[in-house]
């Protein structure tokens, strides 16, 4: 290997090595958190209807539609089903309580479930409610409003098997009705009729809200994406939280919004790591689907508001929608997406720049998870299979590494024939290579190409949620969380807990990461060693830094590591050993141990 492949691999590492310490050492800053304020109303801007935040109004109608929220003692309807535990308000018919049966907040057997849905009036509140704009010949109090108390005309708890149907008959004698199913995983479906028995024609149009109050607690990393998600007849959107207030004011809404047409399919809602909420409407109909912020209030919005449409006397308007608010499970959105129609709903998990890789490899890891019951294991057996897939470019670039050492007393000589002249060692070295039929830039294919697969592989590990709290053996009880053991308290046989370091937890290192740093010394030792001495300090330095930079990272991760870096020794030492070339790696290793005996007098 010659110096200019050295420098491109030092400089490869020593890259990786920078952008994995800025940000374990300088994560990015989160926005401050706003107090949750009053939720959000609807208005009638002319002819046109929009969906708007609370405005400042001088009648006694306005100011009731801007009422605060709805009391604590609003009736509500149980929801039940295997996955979902919560309940609906009647005032609003508000989505507004559910938390998700199958995952807890910590590994604790007492931790309480995780709540995706919060009622106005606490810390954080976040829920979804739906209605009708009012168009041409109707009032805003024509229709059902935000705190409209609804009546129950049929059901008593919503489950799978029942649904509840909700009414509200206007001061104008329009009757609205509200048929709120779900199936047994996390899709409501909420289909909105209004029935006019007056003489007059009217106008109006339906719409879905999600509203969340201030601003979520993030993760505010950079390779994971948390704020508005969208589809938009292909073209998916995303919108983090920060990038919110930069959103050009709506002259019809008065704030940061941003507003699209939509003419078949589509949806939008908000993401987190690993939960999402998502307004789906009708496939095939056209609509409008809006993201907007209410500096003042601290309220973040994604709207979705079909086509104002004509009521005619005796007729009945019905529009249906669909609501989904659950874990981000790739399995379910895969079947919500082929056996549903909602369009391309698996780009809503964050798959990245590399996504024609991480799609795949996920698709492979969920695979092996599957056949093996264990994710600690599956993710073994998918680096033994990525390792299988690399292995003819492994084979050559072992092979011109054993050539490259068998070169190396040659190379030598050329260095001293040489002397200060660089260009003529450049051009016997490129002989000498030409002659033996080696190719040096071959050994730097295979870190080249596991570049992106390391990469790929750890934003599948980071982002989706079927590594969360998933074991592997003994201590190791979460894949996606970084190595619970300590060196500090020598692994658990000292009897203390290990702190909390801030930055400086990568000194608390557990048994992976020095497993990784111990494989990824004895892989340096078949490699030939740089001529310049301070690369060689750089190279020897290596193994250890990135044990220390990696003791953080999730175990799923250093796992695939020590397993990537374990099967390329053997490849490597096995390759080397059937060209000719024996190395010596421990006895090399055992000698660094041994002292050097004295000289026999």
């Amino acid at each position: 290997m010659d110096d200019q492949n050295k420098n491109l691999i030092l400089a490869t590492a020593l890259s990786f090595l920078v952008i994995l310490g800025w940000f374990l050492l300088f994560p990015p800053e989160q926005p401050p958190v706003n107090e949750p304020q009053p939720a959000v109303t609807e208005a009638q801007t002319g002819e046109a209807t929009t969906v708007t935040p609370p405005q400042t109004a001088d009648s006694e109608t306005a100011a009731a539609a801007n009422a605060p929220a709805p009391m604590e003692d609003a009736p509500r309807i149980a929801v039940e089903t295997p996955r979902l535990t919560g309940s609906i308000s009647l005032a609003g018919g508000r989505i507004d309580d559910l938390l998700l049966n199958d995952y807890r907040e910590t590994l604790d057997a007492d931790s309480p479930n995780v709540r995706l849905l919060d009622p106005v009036g606490g810390d954080g509140s976040y829920y979804s409610l739906f209605g009708w704009a009012a168009g041409g010949g109707l009032e805003a109090s024509d229709v059902p409003g935000t705190e409209t108390l609804w009546s129950v005309e049929s059901g008593e708890t919503l489950t799978p098997e029942s649904p509840v149907i909700l009414r509200w008959d206007s001061p104008s004698g329009l009757i609205f009705r509200r048929e709120l199913a779900v199936d047994a995983n996390y899709m409501f479906t909420v289909t909105q009729s209004v029935e006019n028995p007056t003489d007059a024609t009217v106008r109006a149009a339906p719409y879905g809200i999600i509203a969340r109050h201030g601003l979520p607690d993030t993760r505010s990393f950079f390779i994971l994406h948390e704020g508005v998600v969208a589809m938009a007849d292909g073209n998916l959107i995303e919108k983090k939280y920060g990038d919110f207030e930069d959103l050009e004011t709506d002259p019809a809404l008065g704030v940061p919004a941003e507003t699209e047409e939509v003419a078949e399919n589509g949806w939008i809602g908000f993401t987190d790591k690993y939960w999402m909420t998502t307004l789906i409407p009708q496939s095939g109909t056209p609509f409008k689907q809006t993201m907007l912020f209410q500096p003042s209030a601290g309220i973040y919005q994604t709207q979705t508001v079909y086509a104002t449409a004509e009521i005619a006397p005796g007729q009945t308007l019905t529009q249906s929608s669909r609501l989904f608010a659950g874990a981000k499970e790739w399995e379910t959105i895969r079947d919500y997406q082929d056996e549903d129609g909602v369009y391309r709903f698996v780009d809503s998990i964050d798959w990245g720049w590399f996504f024609f890789l991480t799609k795949p490899i996920f698709r492979v890891l969920h695979f092996l998870n599957n056949l093996i019951g264990n994710m600690g294991w599956s993710i073994i057996a998918l680096t033994l299979i990525i390792k299988a897939l690399l292995f003819p470019l492994a084979y050559k670039s072992y092979s011109s590494m054993a050539k490259m050492k068998e070169l190396q007393p040659e190379m030598e000589k050329l260095k001293e024939r040489a002397g200060d002249d660089r260009m003529k060692l450049q051009k016997e070295m490129m002989e000498l290579y030409k002659k033996e039929k080696v190719n040096p830039a071959s050994g730097c294919l295979p870190i080249l190409m596991q570049i992106p697969i390391f990469f790929s592989l750890y934003k599948v590990i980071f982002v989706t949620i079927e590594l969360r709290h998933a074991p592997w053996i003994g201590w190791i009880r979460d894949l996606s969380a970084p190595d619970p053991s300590s060196i500090l308290n020598l692994f658990g046989l000292l009897p203390w807990s290990v702190p909390e370091l801030g930055a400086l937890q990568i000194i608390s290192l557990g048994v992976l990461p020095i497993l990784l740093g111990i494989s990824m010394w004895l892989q340096q030792k078949l490699n030939p060693a740089p001529a310049d001495p301070t690369q060689q300090m750089i190279f020897a330095w290596m193994p250890w830094v990135f044990m220390f930079m990696l003791g953080n990272f999730a175990s799923g991760l250093v796992l695939y590591w020590i397993t990537n870096n374990t099967i390329t020794f053997t490849q490597q030492y096995l390759i080397m050993r059937s060209h000719g070339y024996k190395p010596d790696v421990f006895g090399n290793i055992l000698s660094t141990f041994r002292r050097k005996k004295p000289d026999a007098k």
